[in-house]
């Protein structure tokens, strides 16, 4: 398998292309993206779990997962979330313009918007730009990626290629995602696209184990969005049918690990960010237990602000791990790891060289290791350090 060269190099799977544009929403950079698909796709999708859901985020999953769709259409810089019945009209509209472009049906077109929360839509601006952005569609992924972002300060792609059944089979993943980020979805757009054959209820489920391993393990701050949606769509052109079992998971780890490093180039882009924190938990009595301590220790403002300071303050640590109810015989016997520096095990201190910790904190990755010594399962959480510049981005955040 290969990873994609980057942004300028981002290939996308046979069949598809993708362009993005800026119809006059934003006032600069393109603000309105499209991927289509040359013959019409199998295609699933995750969402928010937030009960507060943007008009797009409610007409995808209405028509996921599916066998026929076209074509995904996304505008950035307006949410079109708490906008009431004009917002769902909005969003009709813009999807109503993709299928006229492309000549489909409204119902093999996605939708996906990100930006200000209860701003009205532009919408004359944006449906007017449509039939310009799919006449011009290529097949790189760099437009696009550019059109969906907000408060990113750089574009994410990454691509994969493998081989099954004697022939090429490509993964390409375009992300955007700096703020609101949180697990069970985050303010994040993740498009998953494949030229593989697989069926509709395969690829739904295939996306939510990939998705659990990945985007629901990272946070920024803490908030989980309106409008959080990651779709995978397949068509086929690759000729290769996922129908073995060995094809399926080299297929599934592939897309995994597409998955991963997209979410983690989300969190090293965390807004304010300097630092990229990865939390393991190994060796845990059960999965969730693993899951959730992981995550915990990523949205925890005092362990996020003293890795931002290489503050060797490691009881944060343990004060943390108690607030997420590791069980009290676990604490007694667990061990801390900090850019492979031992700090705590069996119930104390394993260290007194907080200056070795101060001097491995200054790296731009953080790793926190945490052995629970109790089982086998493991998970692993990734989220960022919290800066000044995270409170003045927020304070100042319009458009």
């Amino acid at each position: 398998m290969t990873p994609g060269a980057g942004i300028f190099r981002t290939q996308l799977p046979q069949g598809f292309f993708a362009q993005g544009i800026n119809c006059g929403v934003r006032r600069y950079r393109p603000d309105l993206g499209m991927i289509v698909s040359e013959q019409p796709a199998v295609a699933a999708g995750v969402f928010t779990q937030s009960t507060c859901q943007a008009a797009p985020v409610l007409h995808s999953k209405a028509l996921l997962p599916a066998s026929n769709i076209k074509a995904v259409i996304t505008n950035s810089g307006q949410a079109n979330a708490a906008t009431g019945q004009q917002g769902d009209l909005d969003n009709q509209a813009m999807v109503a313009a993709t299928a006229e472009a492309l000549n489909c049906d409204s119902t093999q077109v996605l939708a996906a918007s990100t930006g200000v929360i209860g701003e009205p839509m532009q919408i004359d601006l944006i449906t007017a730009a449509i039939p310009d952005l799919a006449a011009n569609v290529t097949n790189m992924a760099e437009k696009f990626a550019l059109a969906i972002m907000t408060t990113d300060l750089v574009p994410k792609t990454v691509y994969k290629t493998l081989t099954l059944q004697g022939k090429t089979v490509t993964i390409t993943g375009i992300a955007k995602g700096s703020g609101m980020i949180h697990p069970n979805m985050a303010t994040m757009l993740g498009y998953l696209l494949t030229d593989v054959q697989m069926a509709p209820a395969q690829a739904q489920s295939m996306l939510t184990d990939v998705t659990n391993n990945s985007f629901n393990m990272i946070s920024v701050d803490g908030d989980t969005s309106t409008n959080d949606s990651v779709f995978l769509l397949a068509n086929g052109e690759s000729g290769v049918v996922l129908a073995q079992a060995e094809d399926i998971a080299t297929f599934q780890q592939a897309l995994q690990d597409v998955a991963i490093l997209l979410a983690k180039s989300i969190a090293r882009d965390g807004e304010g960010a300097t630092k990229l924190i990865e939390v393991q938990i190994i060796n845990a009595p059960d999965l969730d237990l693993a899951r959730s301590v992981a995550r915990s220790l990523t949205v925890s403002p005092l362990i996020k602000t003293a890795i931002y300071g290489e503050s060797p303050n490691w009881g944060r640590l343990i004060g943390r791990l108690g607030m997420a109810q590791v069980p009290a015989e676990l604490l007694a016997k667990l061990s801390i790891t900090c850019q492979e520096l031992l700090l705590y095990d069996q119930g104390q201190a394993a260290t007194e060289d907080l200056q070795a910790l101060r001097i491995g904190m200054r790296e731009d990755t953080v790793i926190l290791t945490i052995d629970l010594k109790s089982g086998d399962y493991h998970a692993t959480a990734w989220g960022c350090d919290l800066s000044e510049r995270y409170v003045k981005i927020n304070a100042e955040y319009v458009t």
